[in-house]
């Protein structure tokens, strides 16, 4: 993978700079190309003319930075694999020109796809920045997601707190877990000082960022829909009358959507690692419970009481410790429960009036097409091994919701 990167930083400062690499079962590098290499030539055909030269018809794995279109809007890759066997694709990011998904794209379509790690993909953002900056991925357009960073913001409150840690600092070590590590090496404190430390910063910086959430910064303002997506999702999960189900919501943010969907429903405990949006869900939902805490530890509350786990958009966090969730979910619910989650997939571009599907890649400026399902699987994998059954995905414009059921 650092191989390819190498490669594409050869390619020409004024286009994208895309590289390629061949390997071989033993790891061997075969070839390797990258966009601009030859005058008038793409990545693709360079690579293509070597191999004719090598009499080769496979590769164990290639490893691509960028999965570019063409000029007819066709995927360079796709071309590759119709020529060639690769039982492997590694590939770093979605073309920056690319702004929805298309029936081609041998990401979506193929299962022998993988992706590059976070701190590689924030490399090849940083090769071809002008391309990203100005394209539609790029979340400069939405003002609350390009001012309020949660890393940012947990960065500050440790400083504030004596804990000198920069927001590469807390992007290299994203999880309580990690960064509570972190400090503990740094400064040599005990761990529980330590995790109590990020666990308020954490509870701050969530707090600011969603606490007062203003929805016109949302996607889902561009989905008046959206409520009826979740209710959809809901009856395919199960034959229980909403209402009349004891219902545990997860990450309330600031309560709006709570309010939308479960003002009806006299049974509810709502849960939240930031005091501000419960506060909210209080005053619109009086007779609900309310938990400060997060959803890694749930411990104040017994097992098998809930008949439906609802959280939407908070198991994409790169805070989140999504394994550790999935089990407490499966511990607080009946057996034959219902669990759903969301995936957010989709920002709402305020000065243009469009969305860009995806998720932002942490640290970055750019908003990845393939994050939201690629996180979307790995939460499906994640609920499997917790010991959930049935496990379900539905797409909608905006999110990507997943249901399970206990054993």
């Amino acid at each position: 993978m650092n191989y390819s990167i190498r490669v594409a930083q050869r390619a020409s400062q004024s286009g994208r700079r895309v590289g390629v690499a061949l390997v071989s079962e033993n790891d061997e590098l075969i070839c390797s190309a990258f966009e601009g290499e030859v005058r008038g030539a793409s990545w693709y055909r360079t690579l293509r003319s070597r191999m004719q030269e090598l009499e080769m018809s496979s590769a164990h794995s290639a490893y691509l930075t960028i999965n570019t279109l063409s000029e007819n809007q066709s995927f360079e890759l796709a071309e590759l694999l119709k020529e060639v066997r690769i039982d492997k694709v590694y590939i770093g990011l979605p073309d920056p020109a690319l702004t929805s998904y298309l029936d081609d794209d041998p990401v979506s379509a193929r299962g022998h796809m993988r992706r590059f790690p976070d701190d590689l993909q924030r490399e090849i953002l940083e090769q071809n920045r002008d391309f990203y900056a100005a394209s539609e991925q790029s979340i400069g357009c939405n003002p609350h997601y390009s001012t309020h960073r949660i890393s940012e913001a947990v960065s500050s409150r440790l400083n504030s707190k004596g804990f000198a840690l920069s927001r590469n600092d807390v992007n290299a070590n994203r999880g309580r877990t990690a960064l509570a590590s972190l400090i503990c090496k740094r400064y040599e404190i005990e761990y529980k000082e330590a995790e109590r430390a990020v666990k308020d910063a954490l509870s701050g910086a969530f707090d600011a960022k969603y606490g007062t959430y203003d929805y016109a910064y949302d996607a889902r303002a561009a989905n008046l829909r959206w409520a009826d997506d979740f209710m959809s999702v809901y009856r395919r999960s199960s034959a229980r009358v909403l209402s009349t189900a004891n219902i545990l919501n997860v990450g309330v943010g600031a309560g709006y959507e709570a309010a939308a969907l479960f003002s009806d429903c006299p049974q509810i405990t709502f849960v939240d690692i930031a005091e501000r949006g419960l506060a909210n869900i209080s005053a619109r939902i009086p007779s609900s419970r309310t938990i400060v805490s997060g959803a890694e530890d749930l411990s104040v509350l017994p097992e098998d009481s809930y008949d439906l786990y609802v959280s939407l958009r908070t198991y994409n966090s790169s805070f989140f410790d999504t394994s550790t969730a999935a089990l407490e979910a499966h511990r607080v619910l009946k057996p034959g429960a219902v669990i759903i989650v969301s995936v957010a997939n989709g920002f709402l571009y305020t000065q243009r009036g469009c969305v860009a599907p995806g998720l932002i890649i942490p640290g970055t400026d750019f908003v990845d097409l393939y994050r939201g399902m690629d996180t979307a699987n790995l939460i499906g994998a994640e609920l499997d091994c917790a010991g959930f059954k049935d496990i379900r995905m539905f797409p909608t414009s905006t999110e990507i919701y997943l249901s399970a059921v206990t054993a």
